[in-house]
């Protein structure tokens, strides 16, 4: 089941209207749009991008919109004919935006956070619970389409650690996972392949039960978990992406409009947290140069002075909800 993390809060910040015009880039199940839709009835419109074919099928039949049109809403009337789905990844937010002509938009919203369906369902290998192929990739498609505008990526998790030089899997596991044992681990995933290509989550599990301490065995978090997190993010590009995507946000943004970004990673909100730092000053040269030589304006007010994290309750109702974070900086009149 799909439940949309920090909910009312969103609400609260997007402040969604009558007239007013959104973006979710990363609709997903779509929780956090149809909310959005209800709240800004009759008149308000959203654009929904996701970067999962299937995801967006999935959606497409629950509100009956197909990919690219806006008609239909399934049994909700305070949804019709005011969402439009489209796939893509939201490193093109803006060039989409255009293509569907929602070039000022009144909130955007980012949820960085991945799907129980992914875990649960997608068979990709996003989860070390299910024994699956390795692949980790979001932009997959079930039958490969040649005509299709989207490529998928290559790049997998079984490609990474059956190909990928040590160093290079040390690093990702390092900066990505923050793992205080990655050397181990790189280095018993390139021993292990010598002697059997790793094909399955439960073949990448054992490996890493089998390198990790015993006494880290059996902590809150399982031991694989920042392993398979490190993974997914180098192969879907996720850090880069999210860099790339801000800056074009705030393009789209009429002022006064809402950016409102949920992280679920230190990497992440730091990216979020200092881009945000950045667009509210005017000047960003460093301290050392005594006069502004950037020229520099600032874009953005920040409303939330620290991350807003969910309440207690939420967290028991959804625990996967306790590491997110949500951020929210407003377009301000230049």
């Amino acid at each position: 089941m799909h439940i949309p993390v920090l909910l009312n809060e969103v609400i609260e910040y997007l402040e969604p209207k009558p007239g007013e015009n959104f973006i979710d880039c990363t609709i997903g199940g779509g929780g956090h749009a149809i909310k959005i839709l209800e709240k800004a009835f009759p008149s308000g419109r959203l654009l929904g991008i996701d970067w999962d074919h299937e995801m967006l099928e999935r959606l497409s039949l629950k509100l009956k919109v197909p990919e690219g049109q806006s008609y239909g809403a399934g049994k909700n009337p305070k949804v019709l004919n005011r969402v439009i789905l489209t796939r893509g990844s939201f490193a093109n937010l803006e060039k989409i935006a255009q293509e569907n002509n929602f070039t000022e938009v009144d909130g955007i919203l980012l949820d960085l956070g991945m799907s129980s369906w992914h875990l649960e369902k997608s068979g990709r290998g996003f989860s070390f619970k299910k024994d699956e192929p390795l692949d980790m990739r979001y932009n997959v498609e079930k039958i490969q389409n040649p005509k299709s505008k989207i490529q998928n990526y290559n790049l997998t998790a079984r490609e990474i650690v059956n190909t990928w030089p040590e160093r290079e899997i040390e690093k990702i596991l390092k900066e990505y996972g923050e793992r205080r044992f990655a050397k181990r681990i790189a280095k018993a995933i390139v021993n292990s392949r010598k002697i059997k290509p790793i094909k399955t989550t439960f073949q990448l599990v054992d490996i890493v039960k089998k390198t990790v301490p015993h006494k880290y065995q059996h902590k809150k978090i399982h031991p694989a978990t920042k392993t398979f997190q490190a993974l997914r993010i180098a192969v879907n590009n996720e850090l880069e992406n999210l860099k790339k995507t801000l800056p074009q946000a705030v393009k789209l943004l009429r002022p006064k409009g809402s950016l409102v970004v949920i992280s679920f990673h230190s990497l992440e909100d730091r990216i979020v947290k200092d881009f945000f730092r950045k667009e509210s000053k005017d000047c960003i040269c460093p301290p050392e140069i005594p006069v502004c030589v950037c020229g520099h304006k600032r874009t953005l007010k920040i409303i939330t002075k620290k991350p807003i994290t969910p309440s207690q309750e939420e967290i028991i109702s959804n625990p996967r909800a306790r590491s997110a974070k949500l951020r929210v900086a407003e377009r301000i009149d230049n």
